[in-house]
């Protein structure tokens, strides 16, 4: 037996009126599911405990088994890993995100945050930037580290955990609540800004219309995480296919091999017949048990607050990755249990993520369930299945 996870970030979300009550996963193209799930279990999971925030981070430590409660450290060291920063037990690392503020006269905090991503700043646009910052910037102890698009890293030495706000959770907000207390991570967000505005990098960007990664801004604070091995855990050896540090990185720590996929960005225009090749592949010719498949762009598409992309994202998942990986496991006569989630909601209307429980999909090739006519969020409330333990919804999954 073969189990796959697709993992569609933040695909869930609740009705809009532009789509005449209807959310983004029923509006979606998904033919591929809904002709699955008559024949499969649906129901709902919470993957994010209650009194945590609902990051990626928790609801992905979730997804794979792991209660979030027991084993999180924050969200930047598991990026740390992925690109391959050695911390050690007194460093603290923070996710550096490369954002969009508006420009004009005004000071530093009455600038209102238009775009947590940059519009998704190509990486090597992105290293350029970072590396301004590390020569113009840090102060000793301090340092920056390229990531992938506009989600970079930055370790302290000896350094001290803040909370500090998510980007992506204050977009179009005046910025000055929810700037740092402390006084050196404020102080360099507003001298960052004035060193980034002025980069040729970005004067070009502004000419040629795209968003200018004008600033950087700081959260998810954490320390050297600790994870135990999931192949020791589950007796299932496997993969990551993901073009994002933070999965990348939750792989090393737990032991599944990441796949590198050319093409593959976490926005829109990913490759998503490459990561679902890559994951088949994995599993009928390299040996491996289990394949997790995660796919970004819905959620960045709920966080940029657009409708219809978010739509042609679920739909992309499910006839780019969901349909070719059944077809390949099928082609080579593999028995397999498939699970289709997303990890937390990303409601348009909010544009950040919310704490509701996620619809899943659960289907196992060799026996028939009994399921709803579609899957949604509205037909898995439907079926009355609910797991308030998210975190064990994987070992419903292996099971079989």
């Amino acid at each position: 037996m073969k189990y796959i996870v697709v993992l569609s970030d933040g695909m869930a979300g609740e009705p809009l009126e532009e789509l005449g009550g209807m959310t983004t996963m029923e509006a979606a193209h998904t033919p591929t599911l809904d002709a699955l799930a008559p024949m499969s279990e649906v129901g709902c999971a919470s993957m994010v405990p209650e009194g945590m925030s609902p990051g990626s981070d928790t609801a992905n430590l979730a997804v794979l088994g792991y209660d979030p409660k027991l084993c999180y450290s924050g969200r930047s060291p598991l990026e740390a890993l992925s690109i391959g920063v050695q911390m050690s037990d007194t460093d603290v690392s923070f996710r550096c995100n490369l954002v969009t503020l508006s420009q004009g006269d005004e000071a530093y905090g009455k600038r209102t945050i238009l775009d947590h991503s940059s519009g998704e700043i190509a990486t090597q646009d992105a290293a350029v930037l970072v590396e301004a910052l590390q020569k113009e910037l840090a102060p000793e102890g301090y340092h920056f580290y390229p990531g992938t698009s506009y989600r970079n890293l930055l370790v302290v030495e000896h350094g001290e955990l803040l909370d500090m706000t998510p980007p992506h959770d204050i977009l179009g907000k005046q910025i000055g609540p929810y700037l740092p207390a402390d006084a050196t991570f404020r102080g360099m967000m507003e001298r960052s800004y004035d060193i980034l505005r002025r980069h040729p990098l970005n004067l070009e960007r502004v000419r040629n219309g795209q968003n200018p990664a004008n600033s950087a801004w700081f959260w998810g604070a954490g320390r050297r995480p600790a994870l135990s091995s999931f192949a020791e855990k589950t007796g299932k050896r496997g993969v990551m296919v993901s073009a994002v540090d933070l999965l990348k990185g939750i792989a090393i720590g737990s032991g599944l091999k990441p796949l590198i996929v050319e093409g593959a960005n976490g926005g829109l225009h990913t490759n998503y017949e490459g990561k679902a090749m890559a994951a088949a592949q994995a599993l009928t010719h390299g040996g491996y048990d289990f394949a997790y498949i995660h796919i970004e762009a819905p959620d960045e598409m709920g966080h940029q607050g657009n409708i219809a992309n978010k739509v042609e994202s679920i739909g992309r998942v499910d006839q780019k990755v969901v349909a070719p990986v059944i077809k390949a496991m099928e082609d080579a006569g593999e028995d397999f249990r498939l699970m289709v989630l997303p990890d937390h909601p990303t409601p348009i209307a909010v544009r950040t993520h919310t704490m509701d429980a996620v619809p899943y999909l659960l289907y196992d090739s060799t026996r028939a369930a009994v399921g709803p006519e579609s899957f949604c969020e509205r037909t898995a409330r439907g079926t009355g299945i609910y797991f308030k333990d998210g975190y064990k919804l994987m070992a419903r999954l292996l099971e079989g």
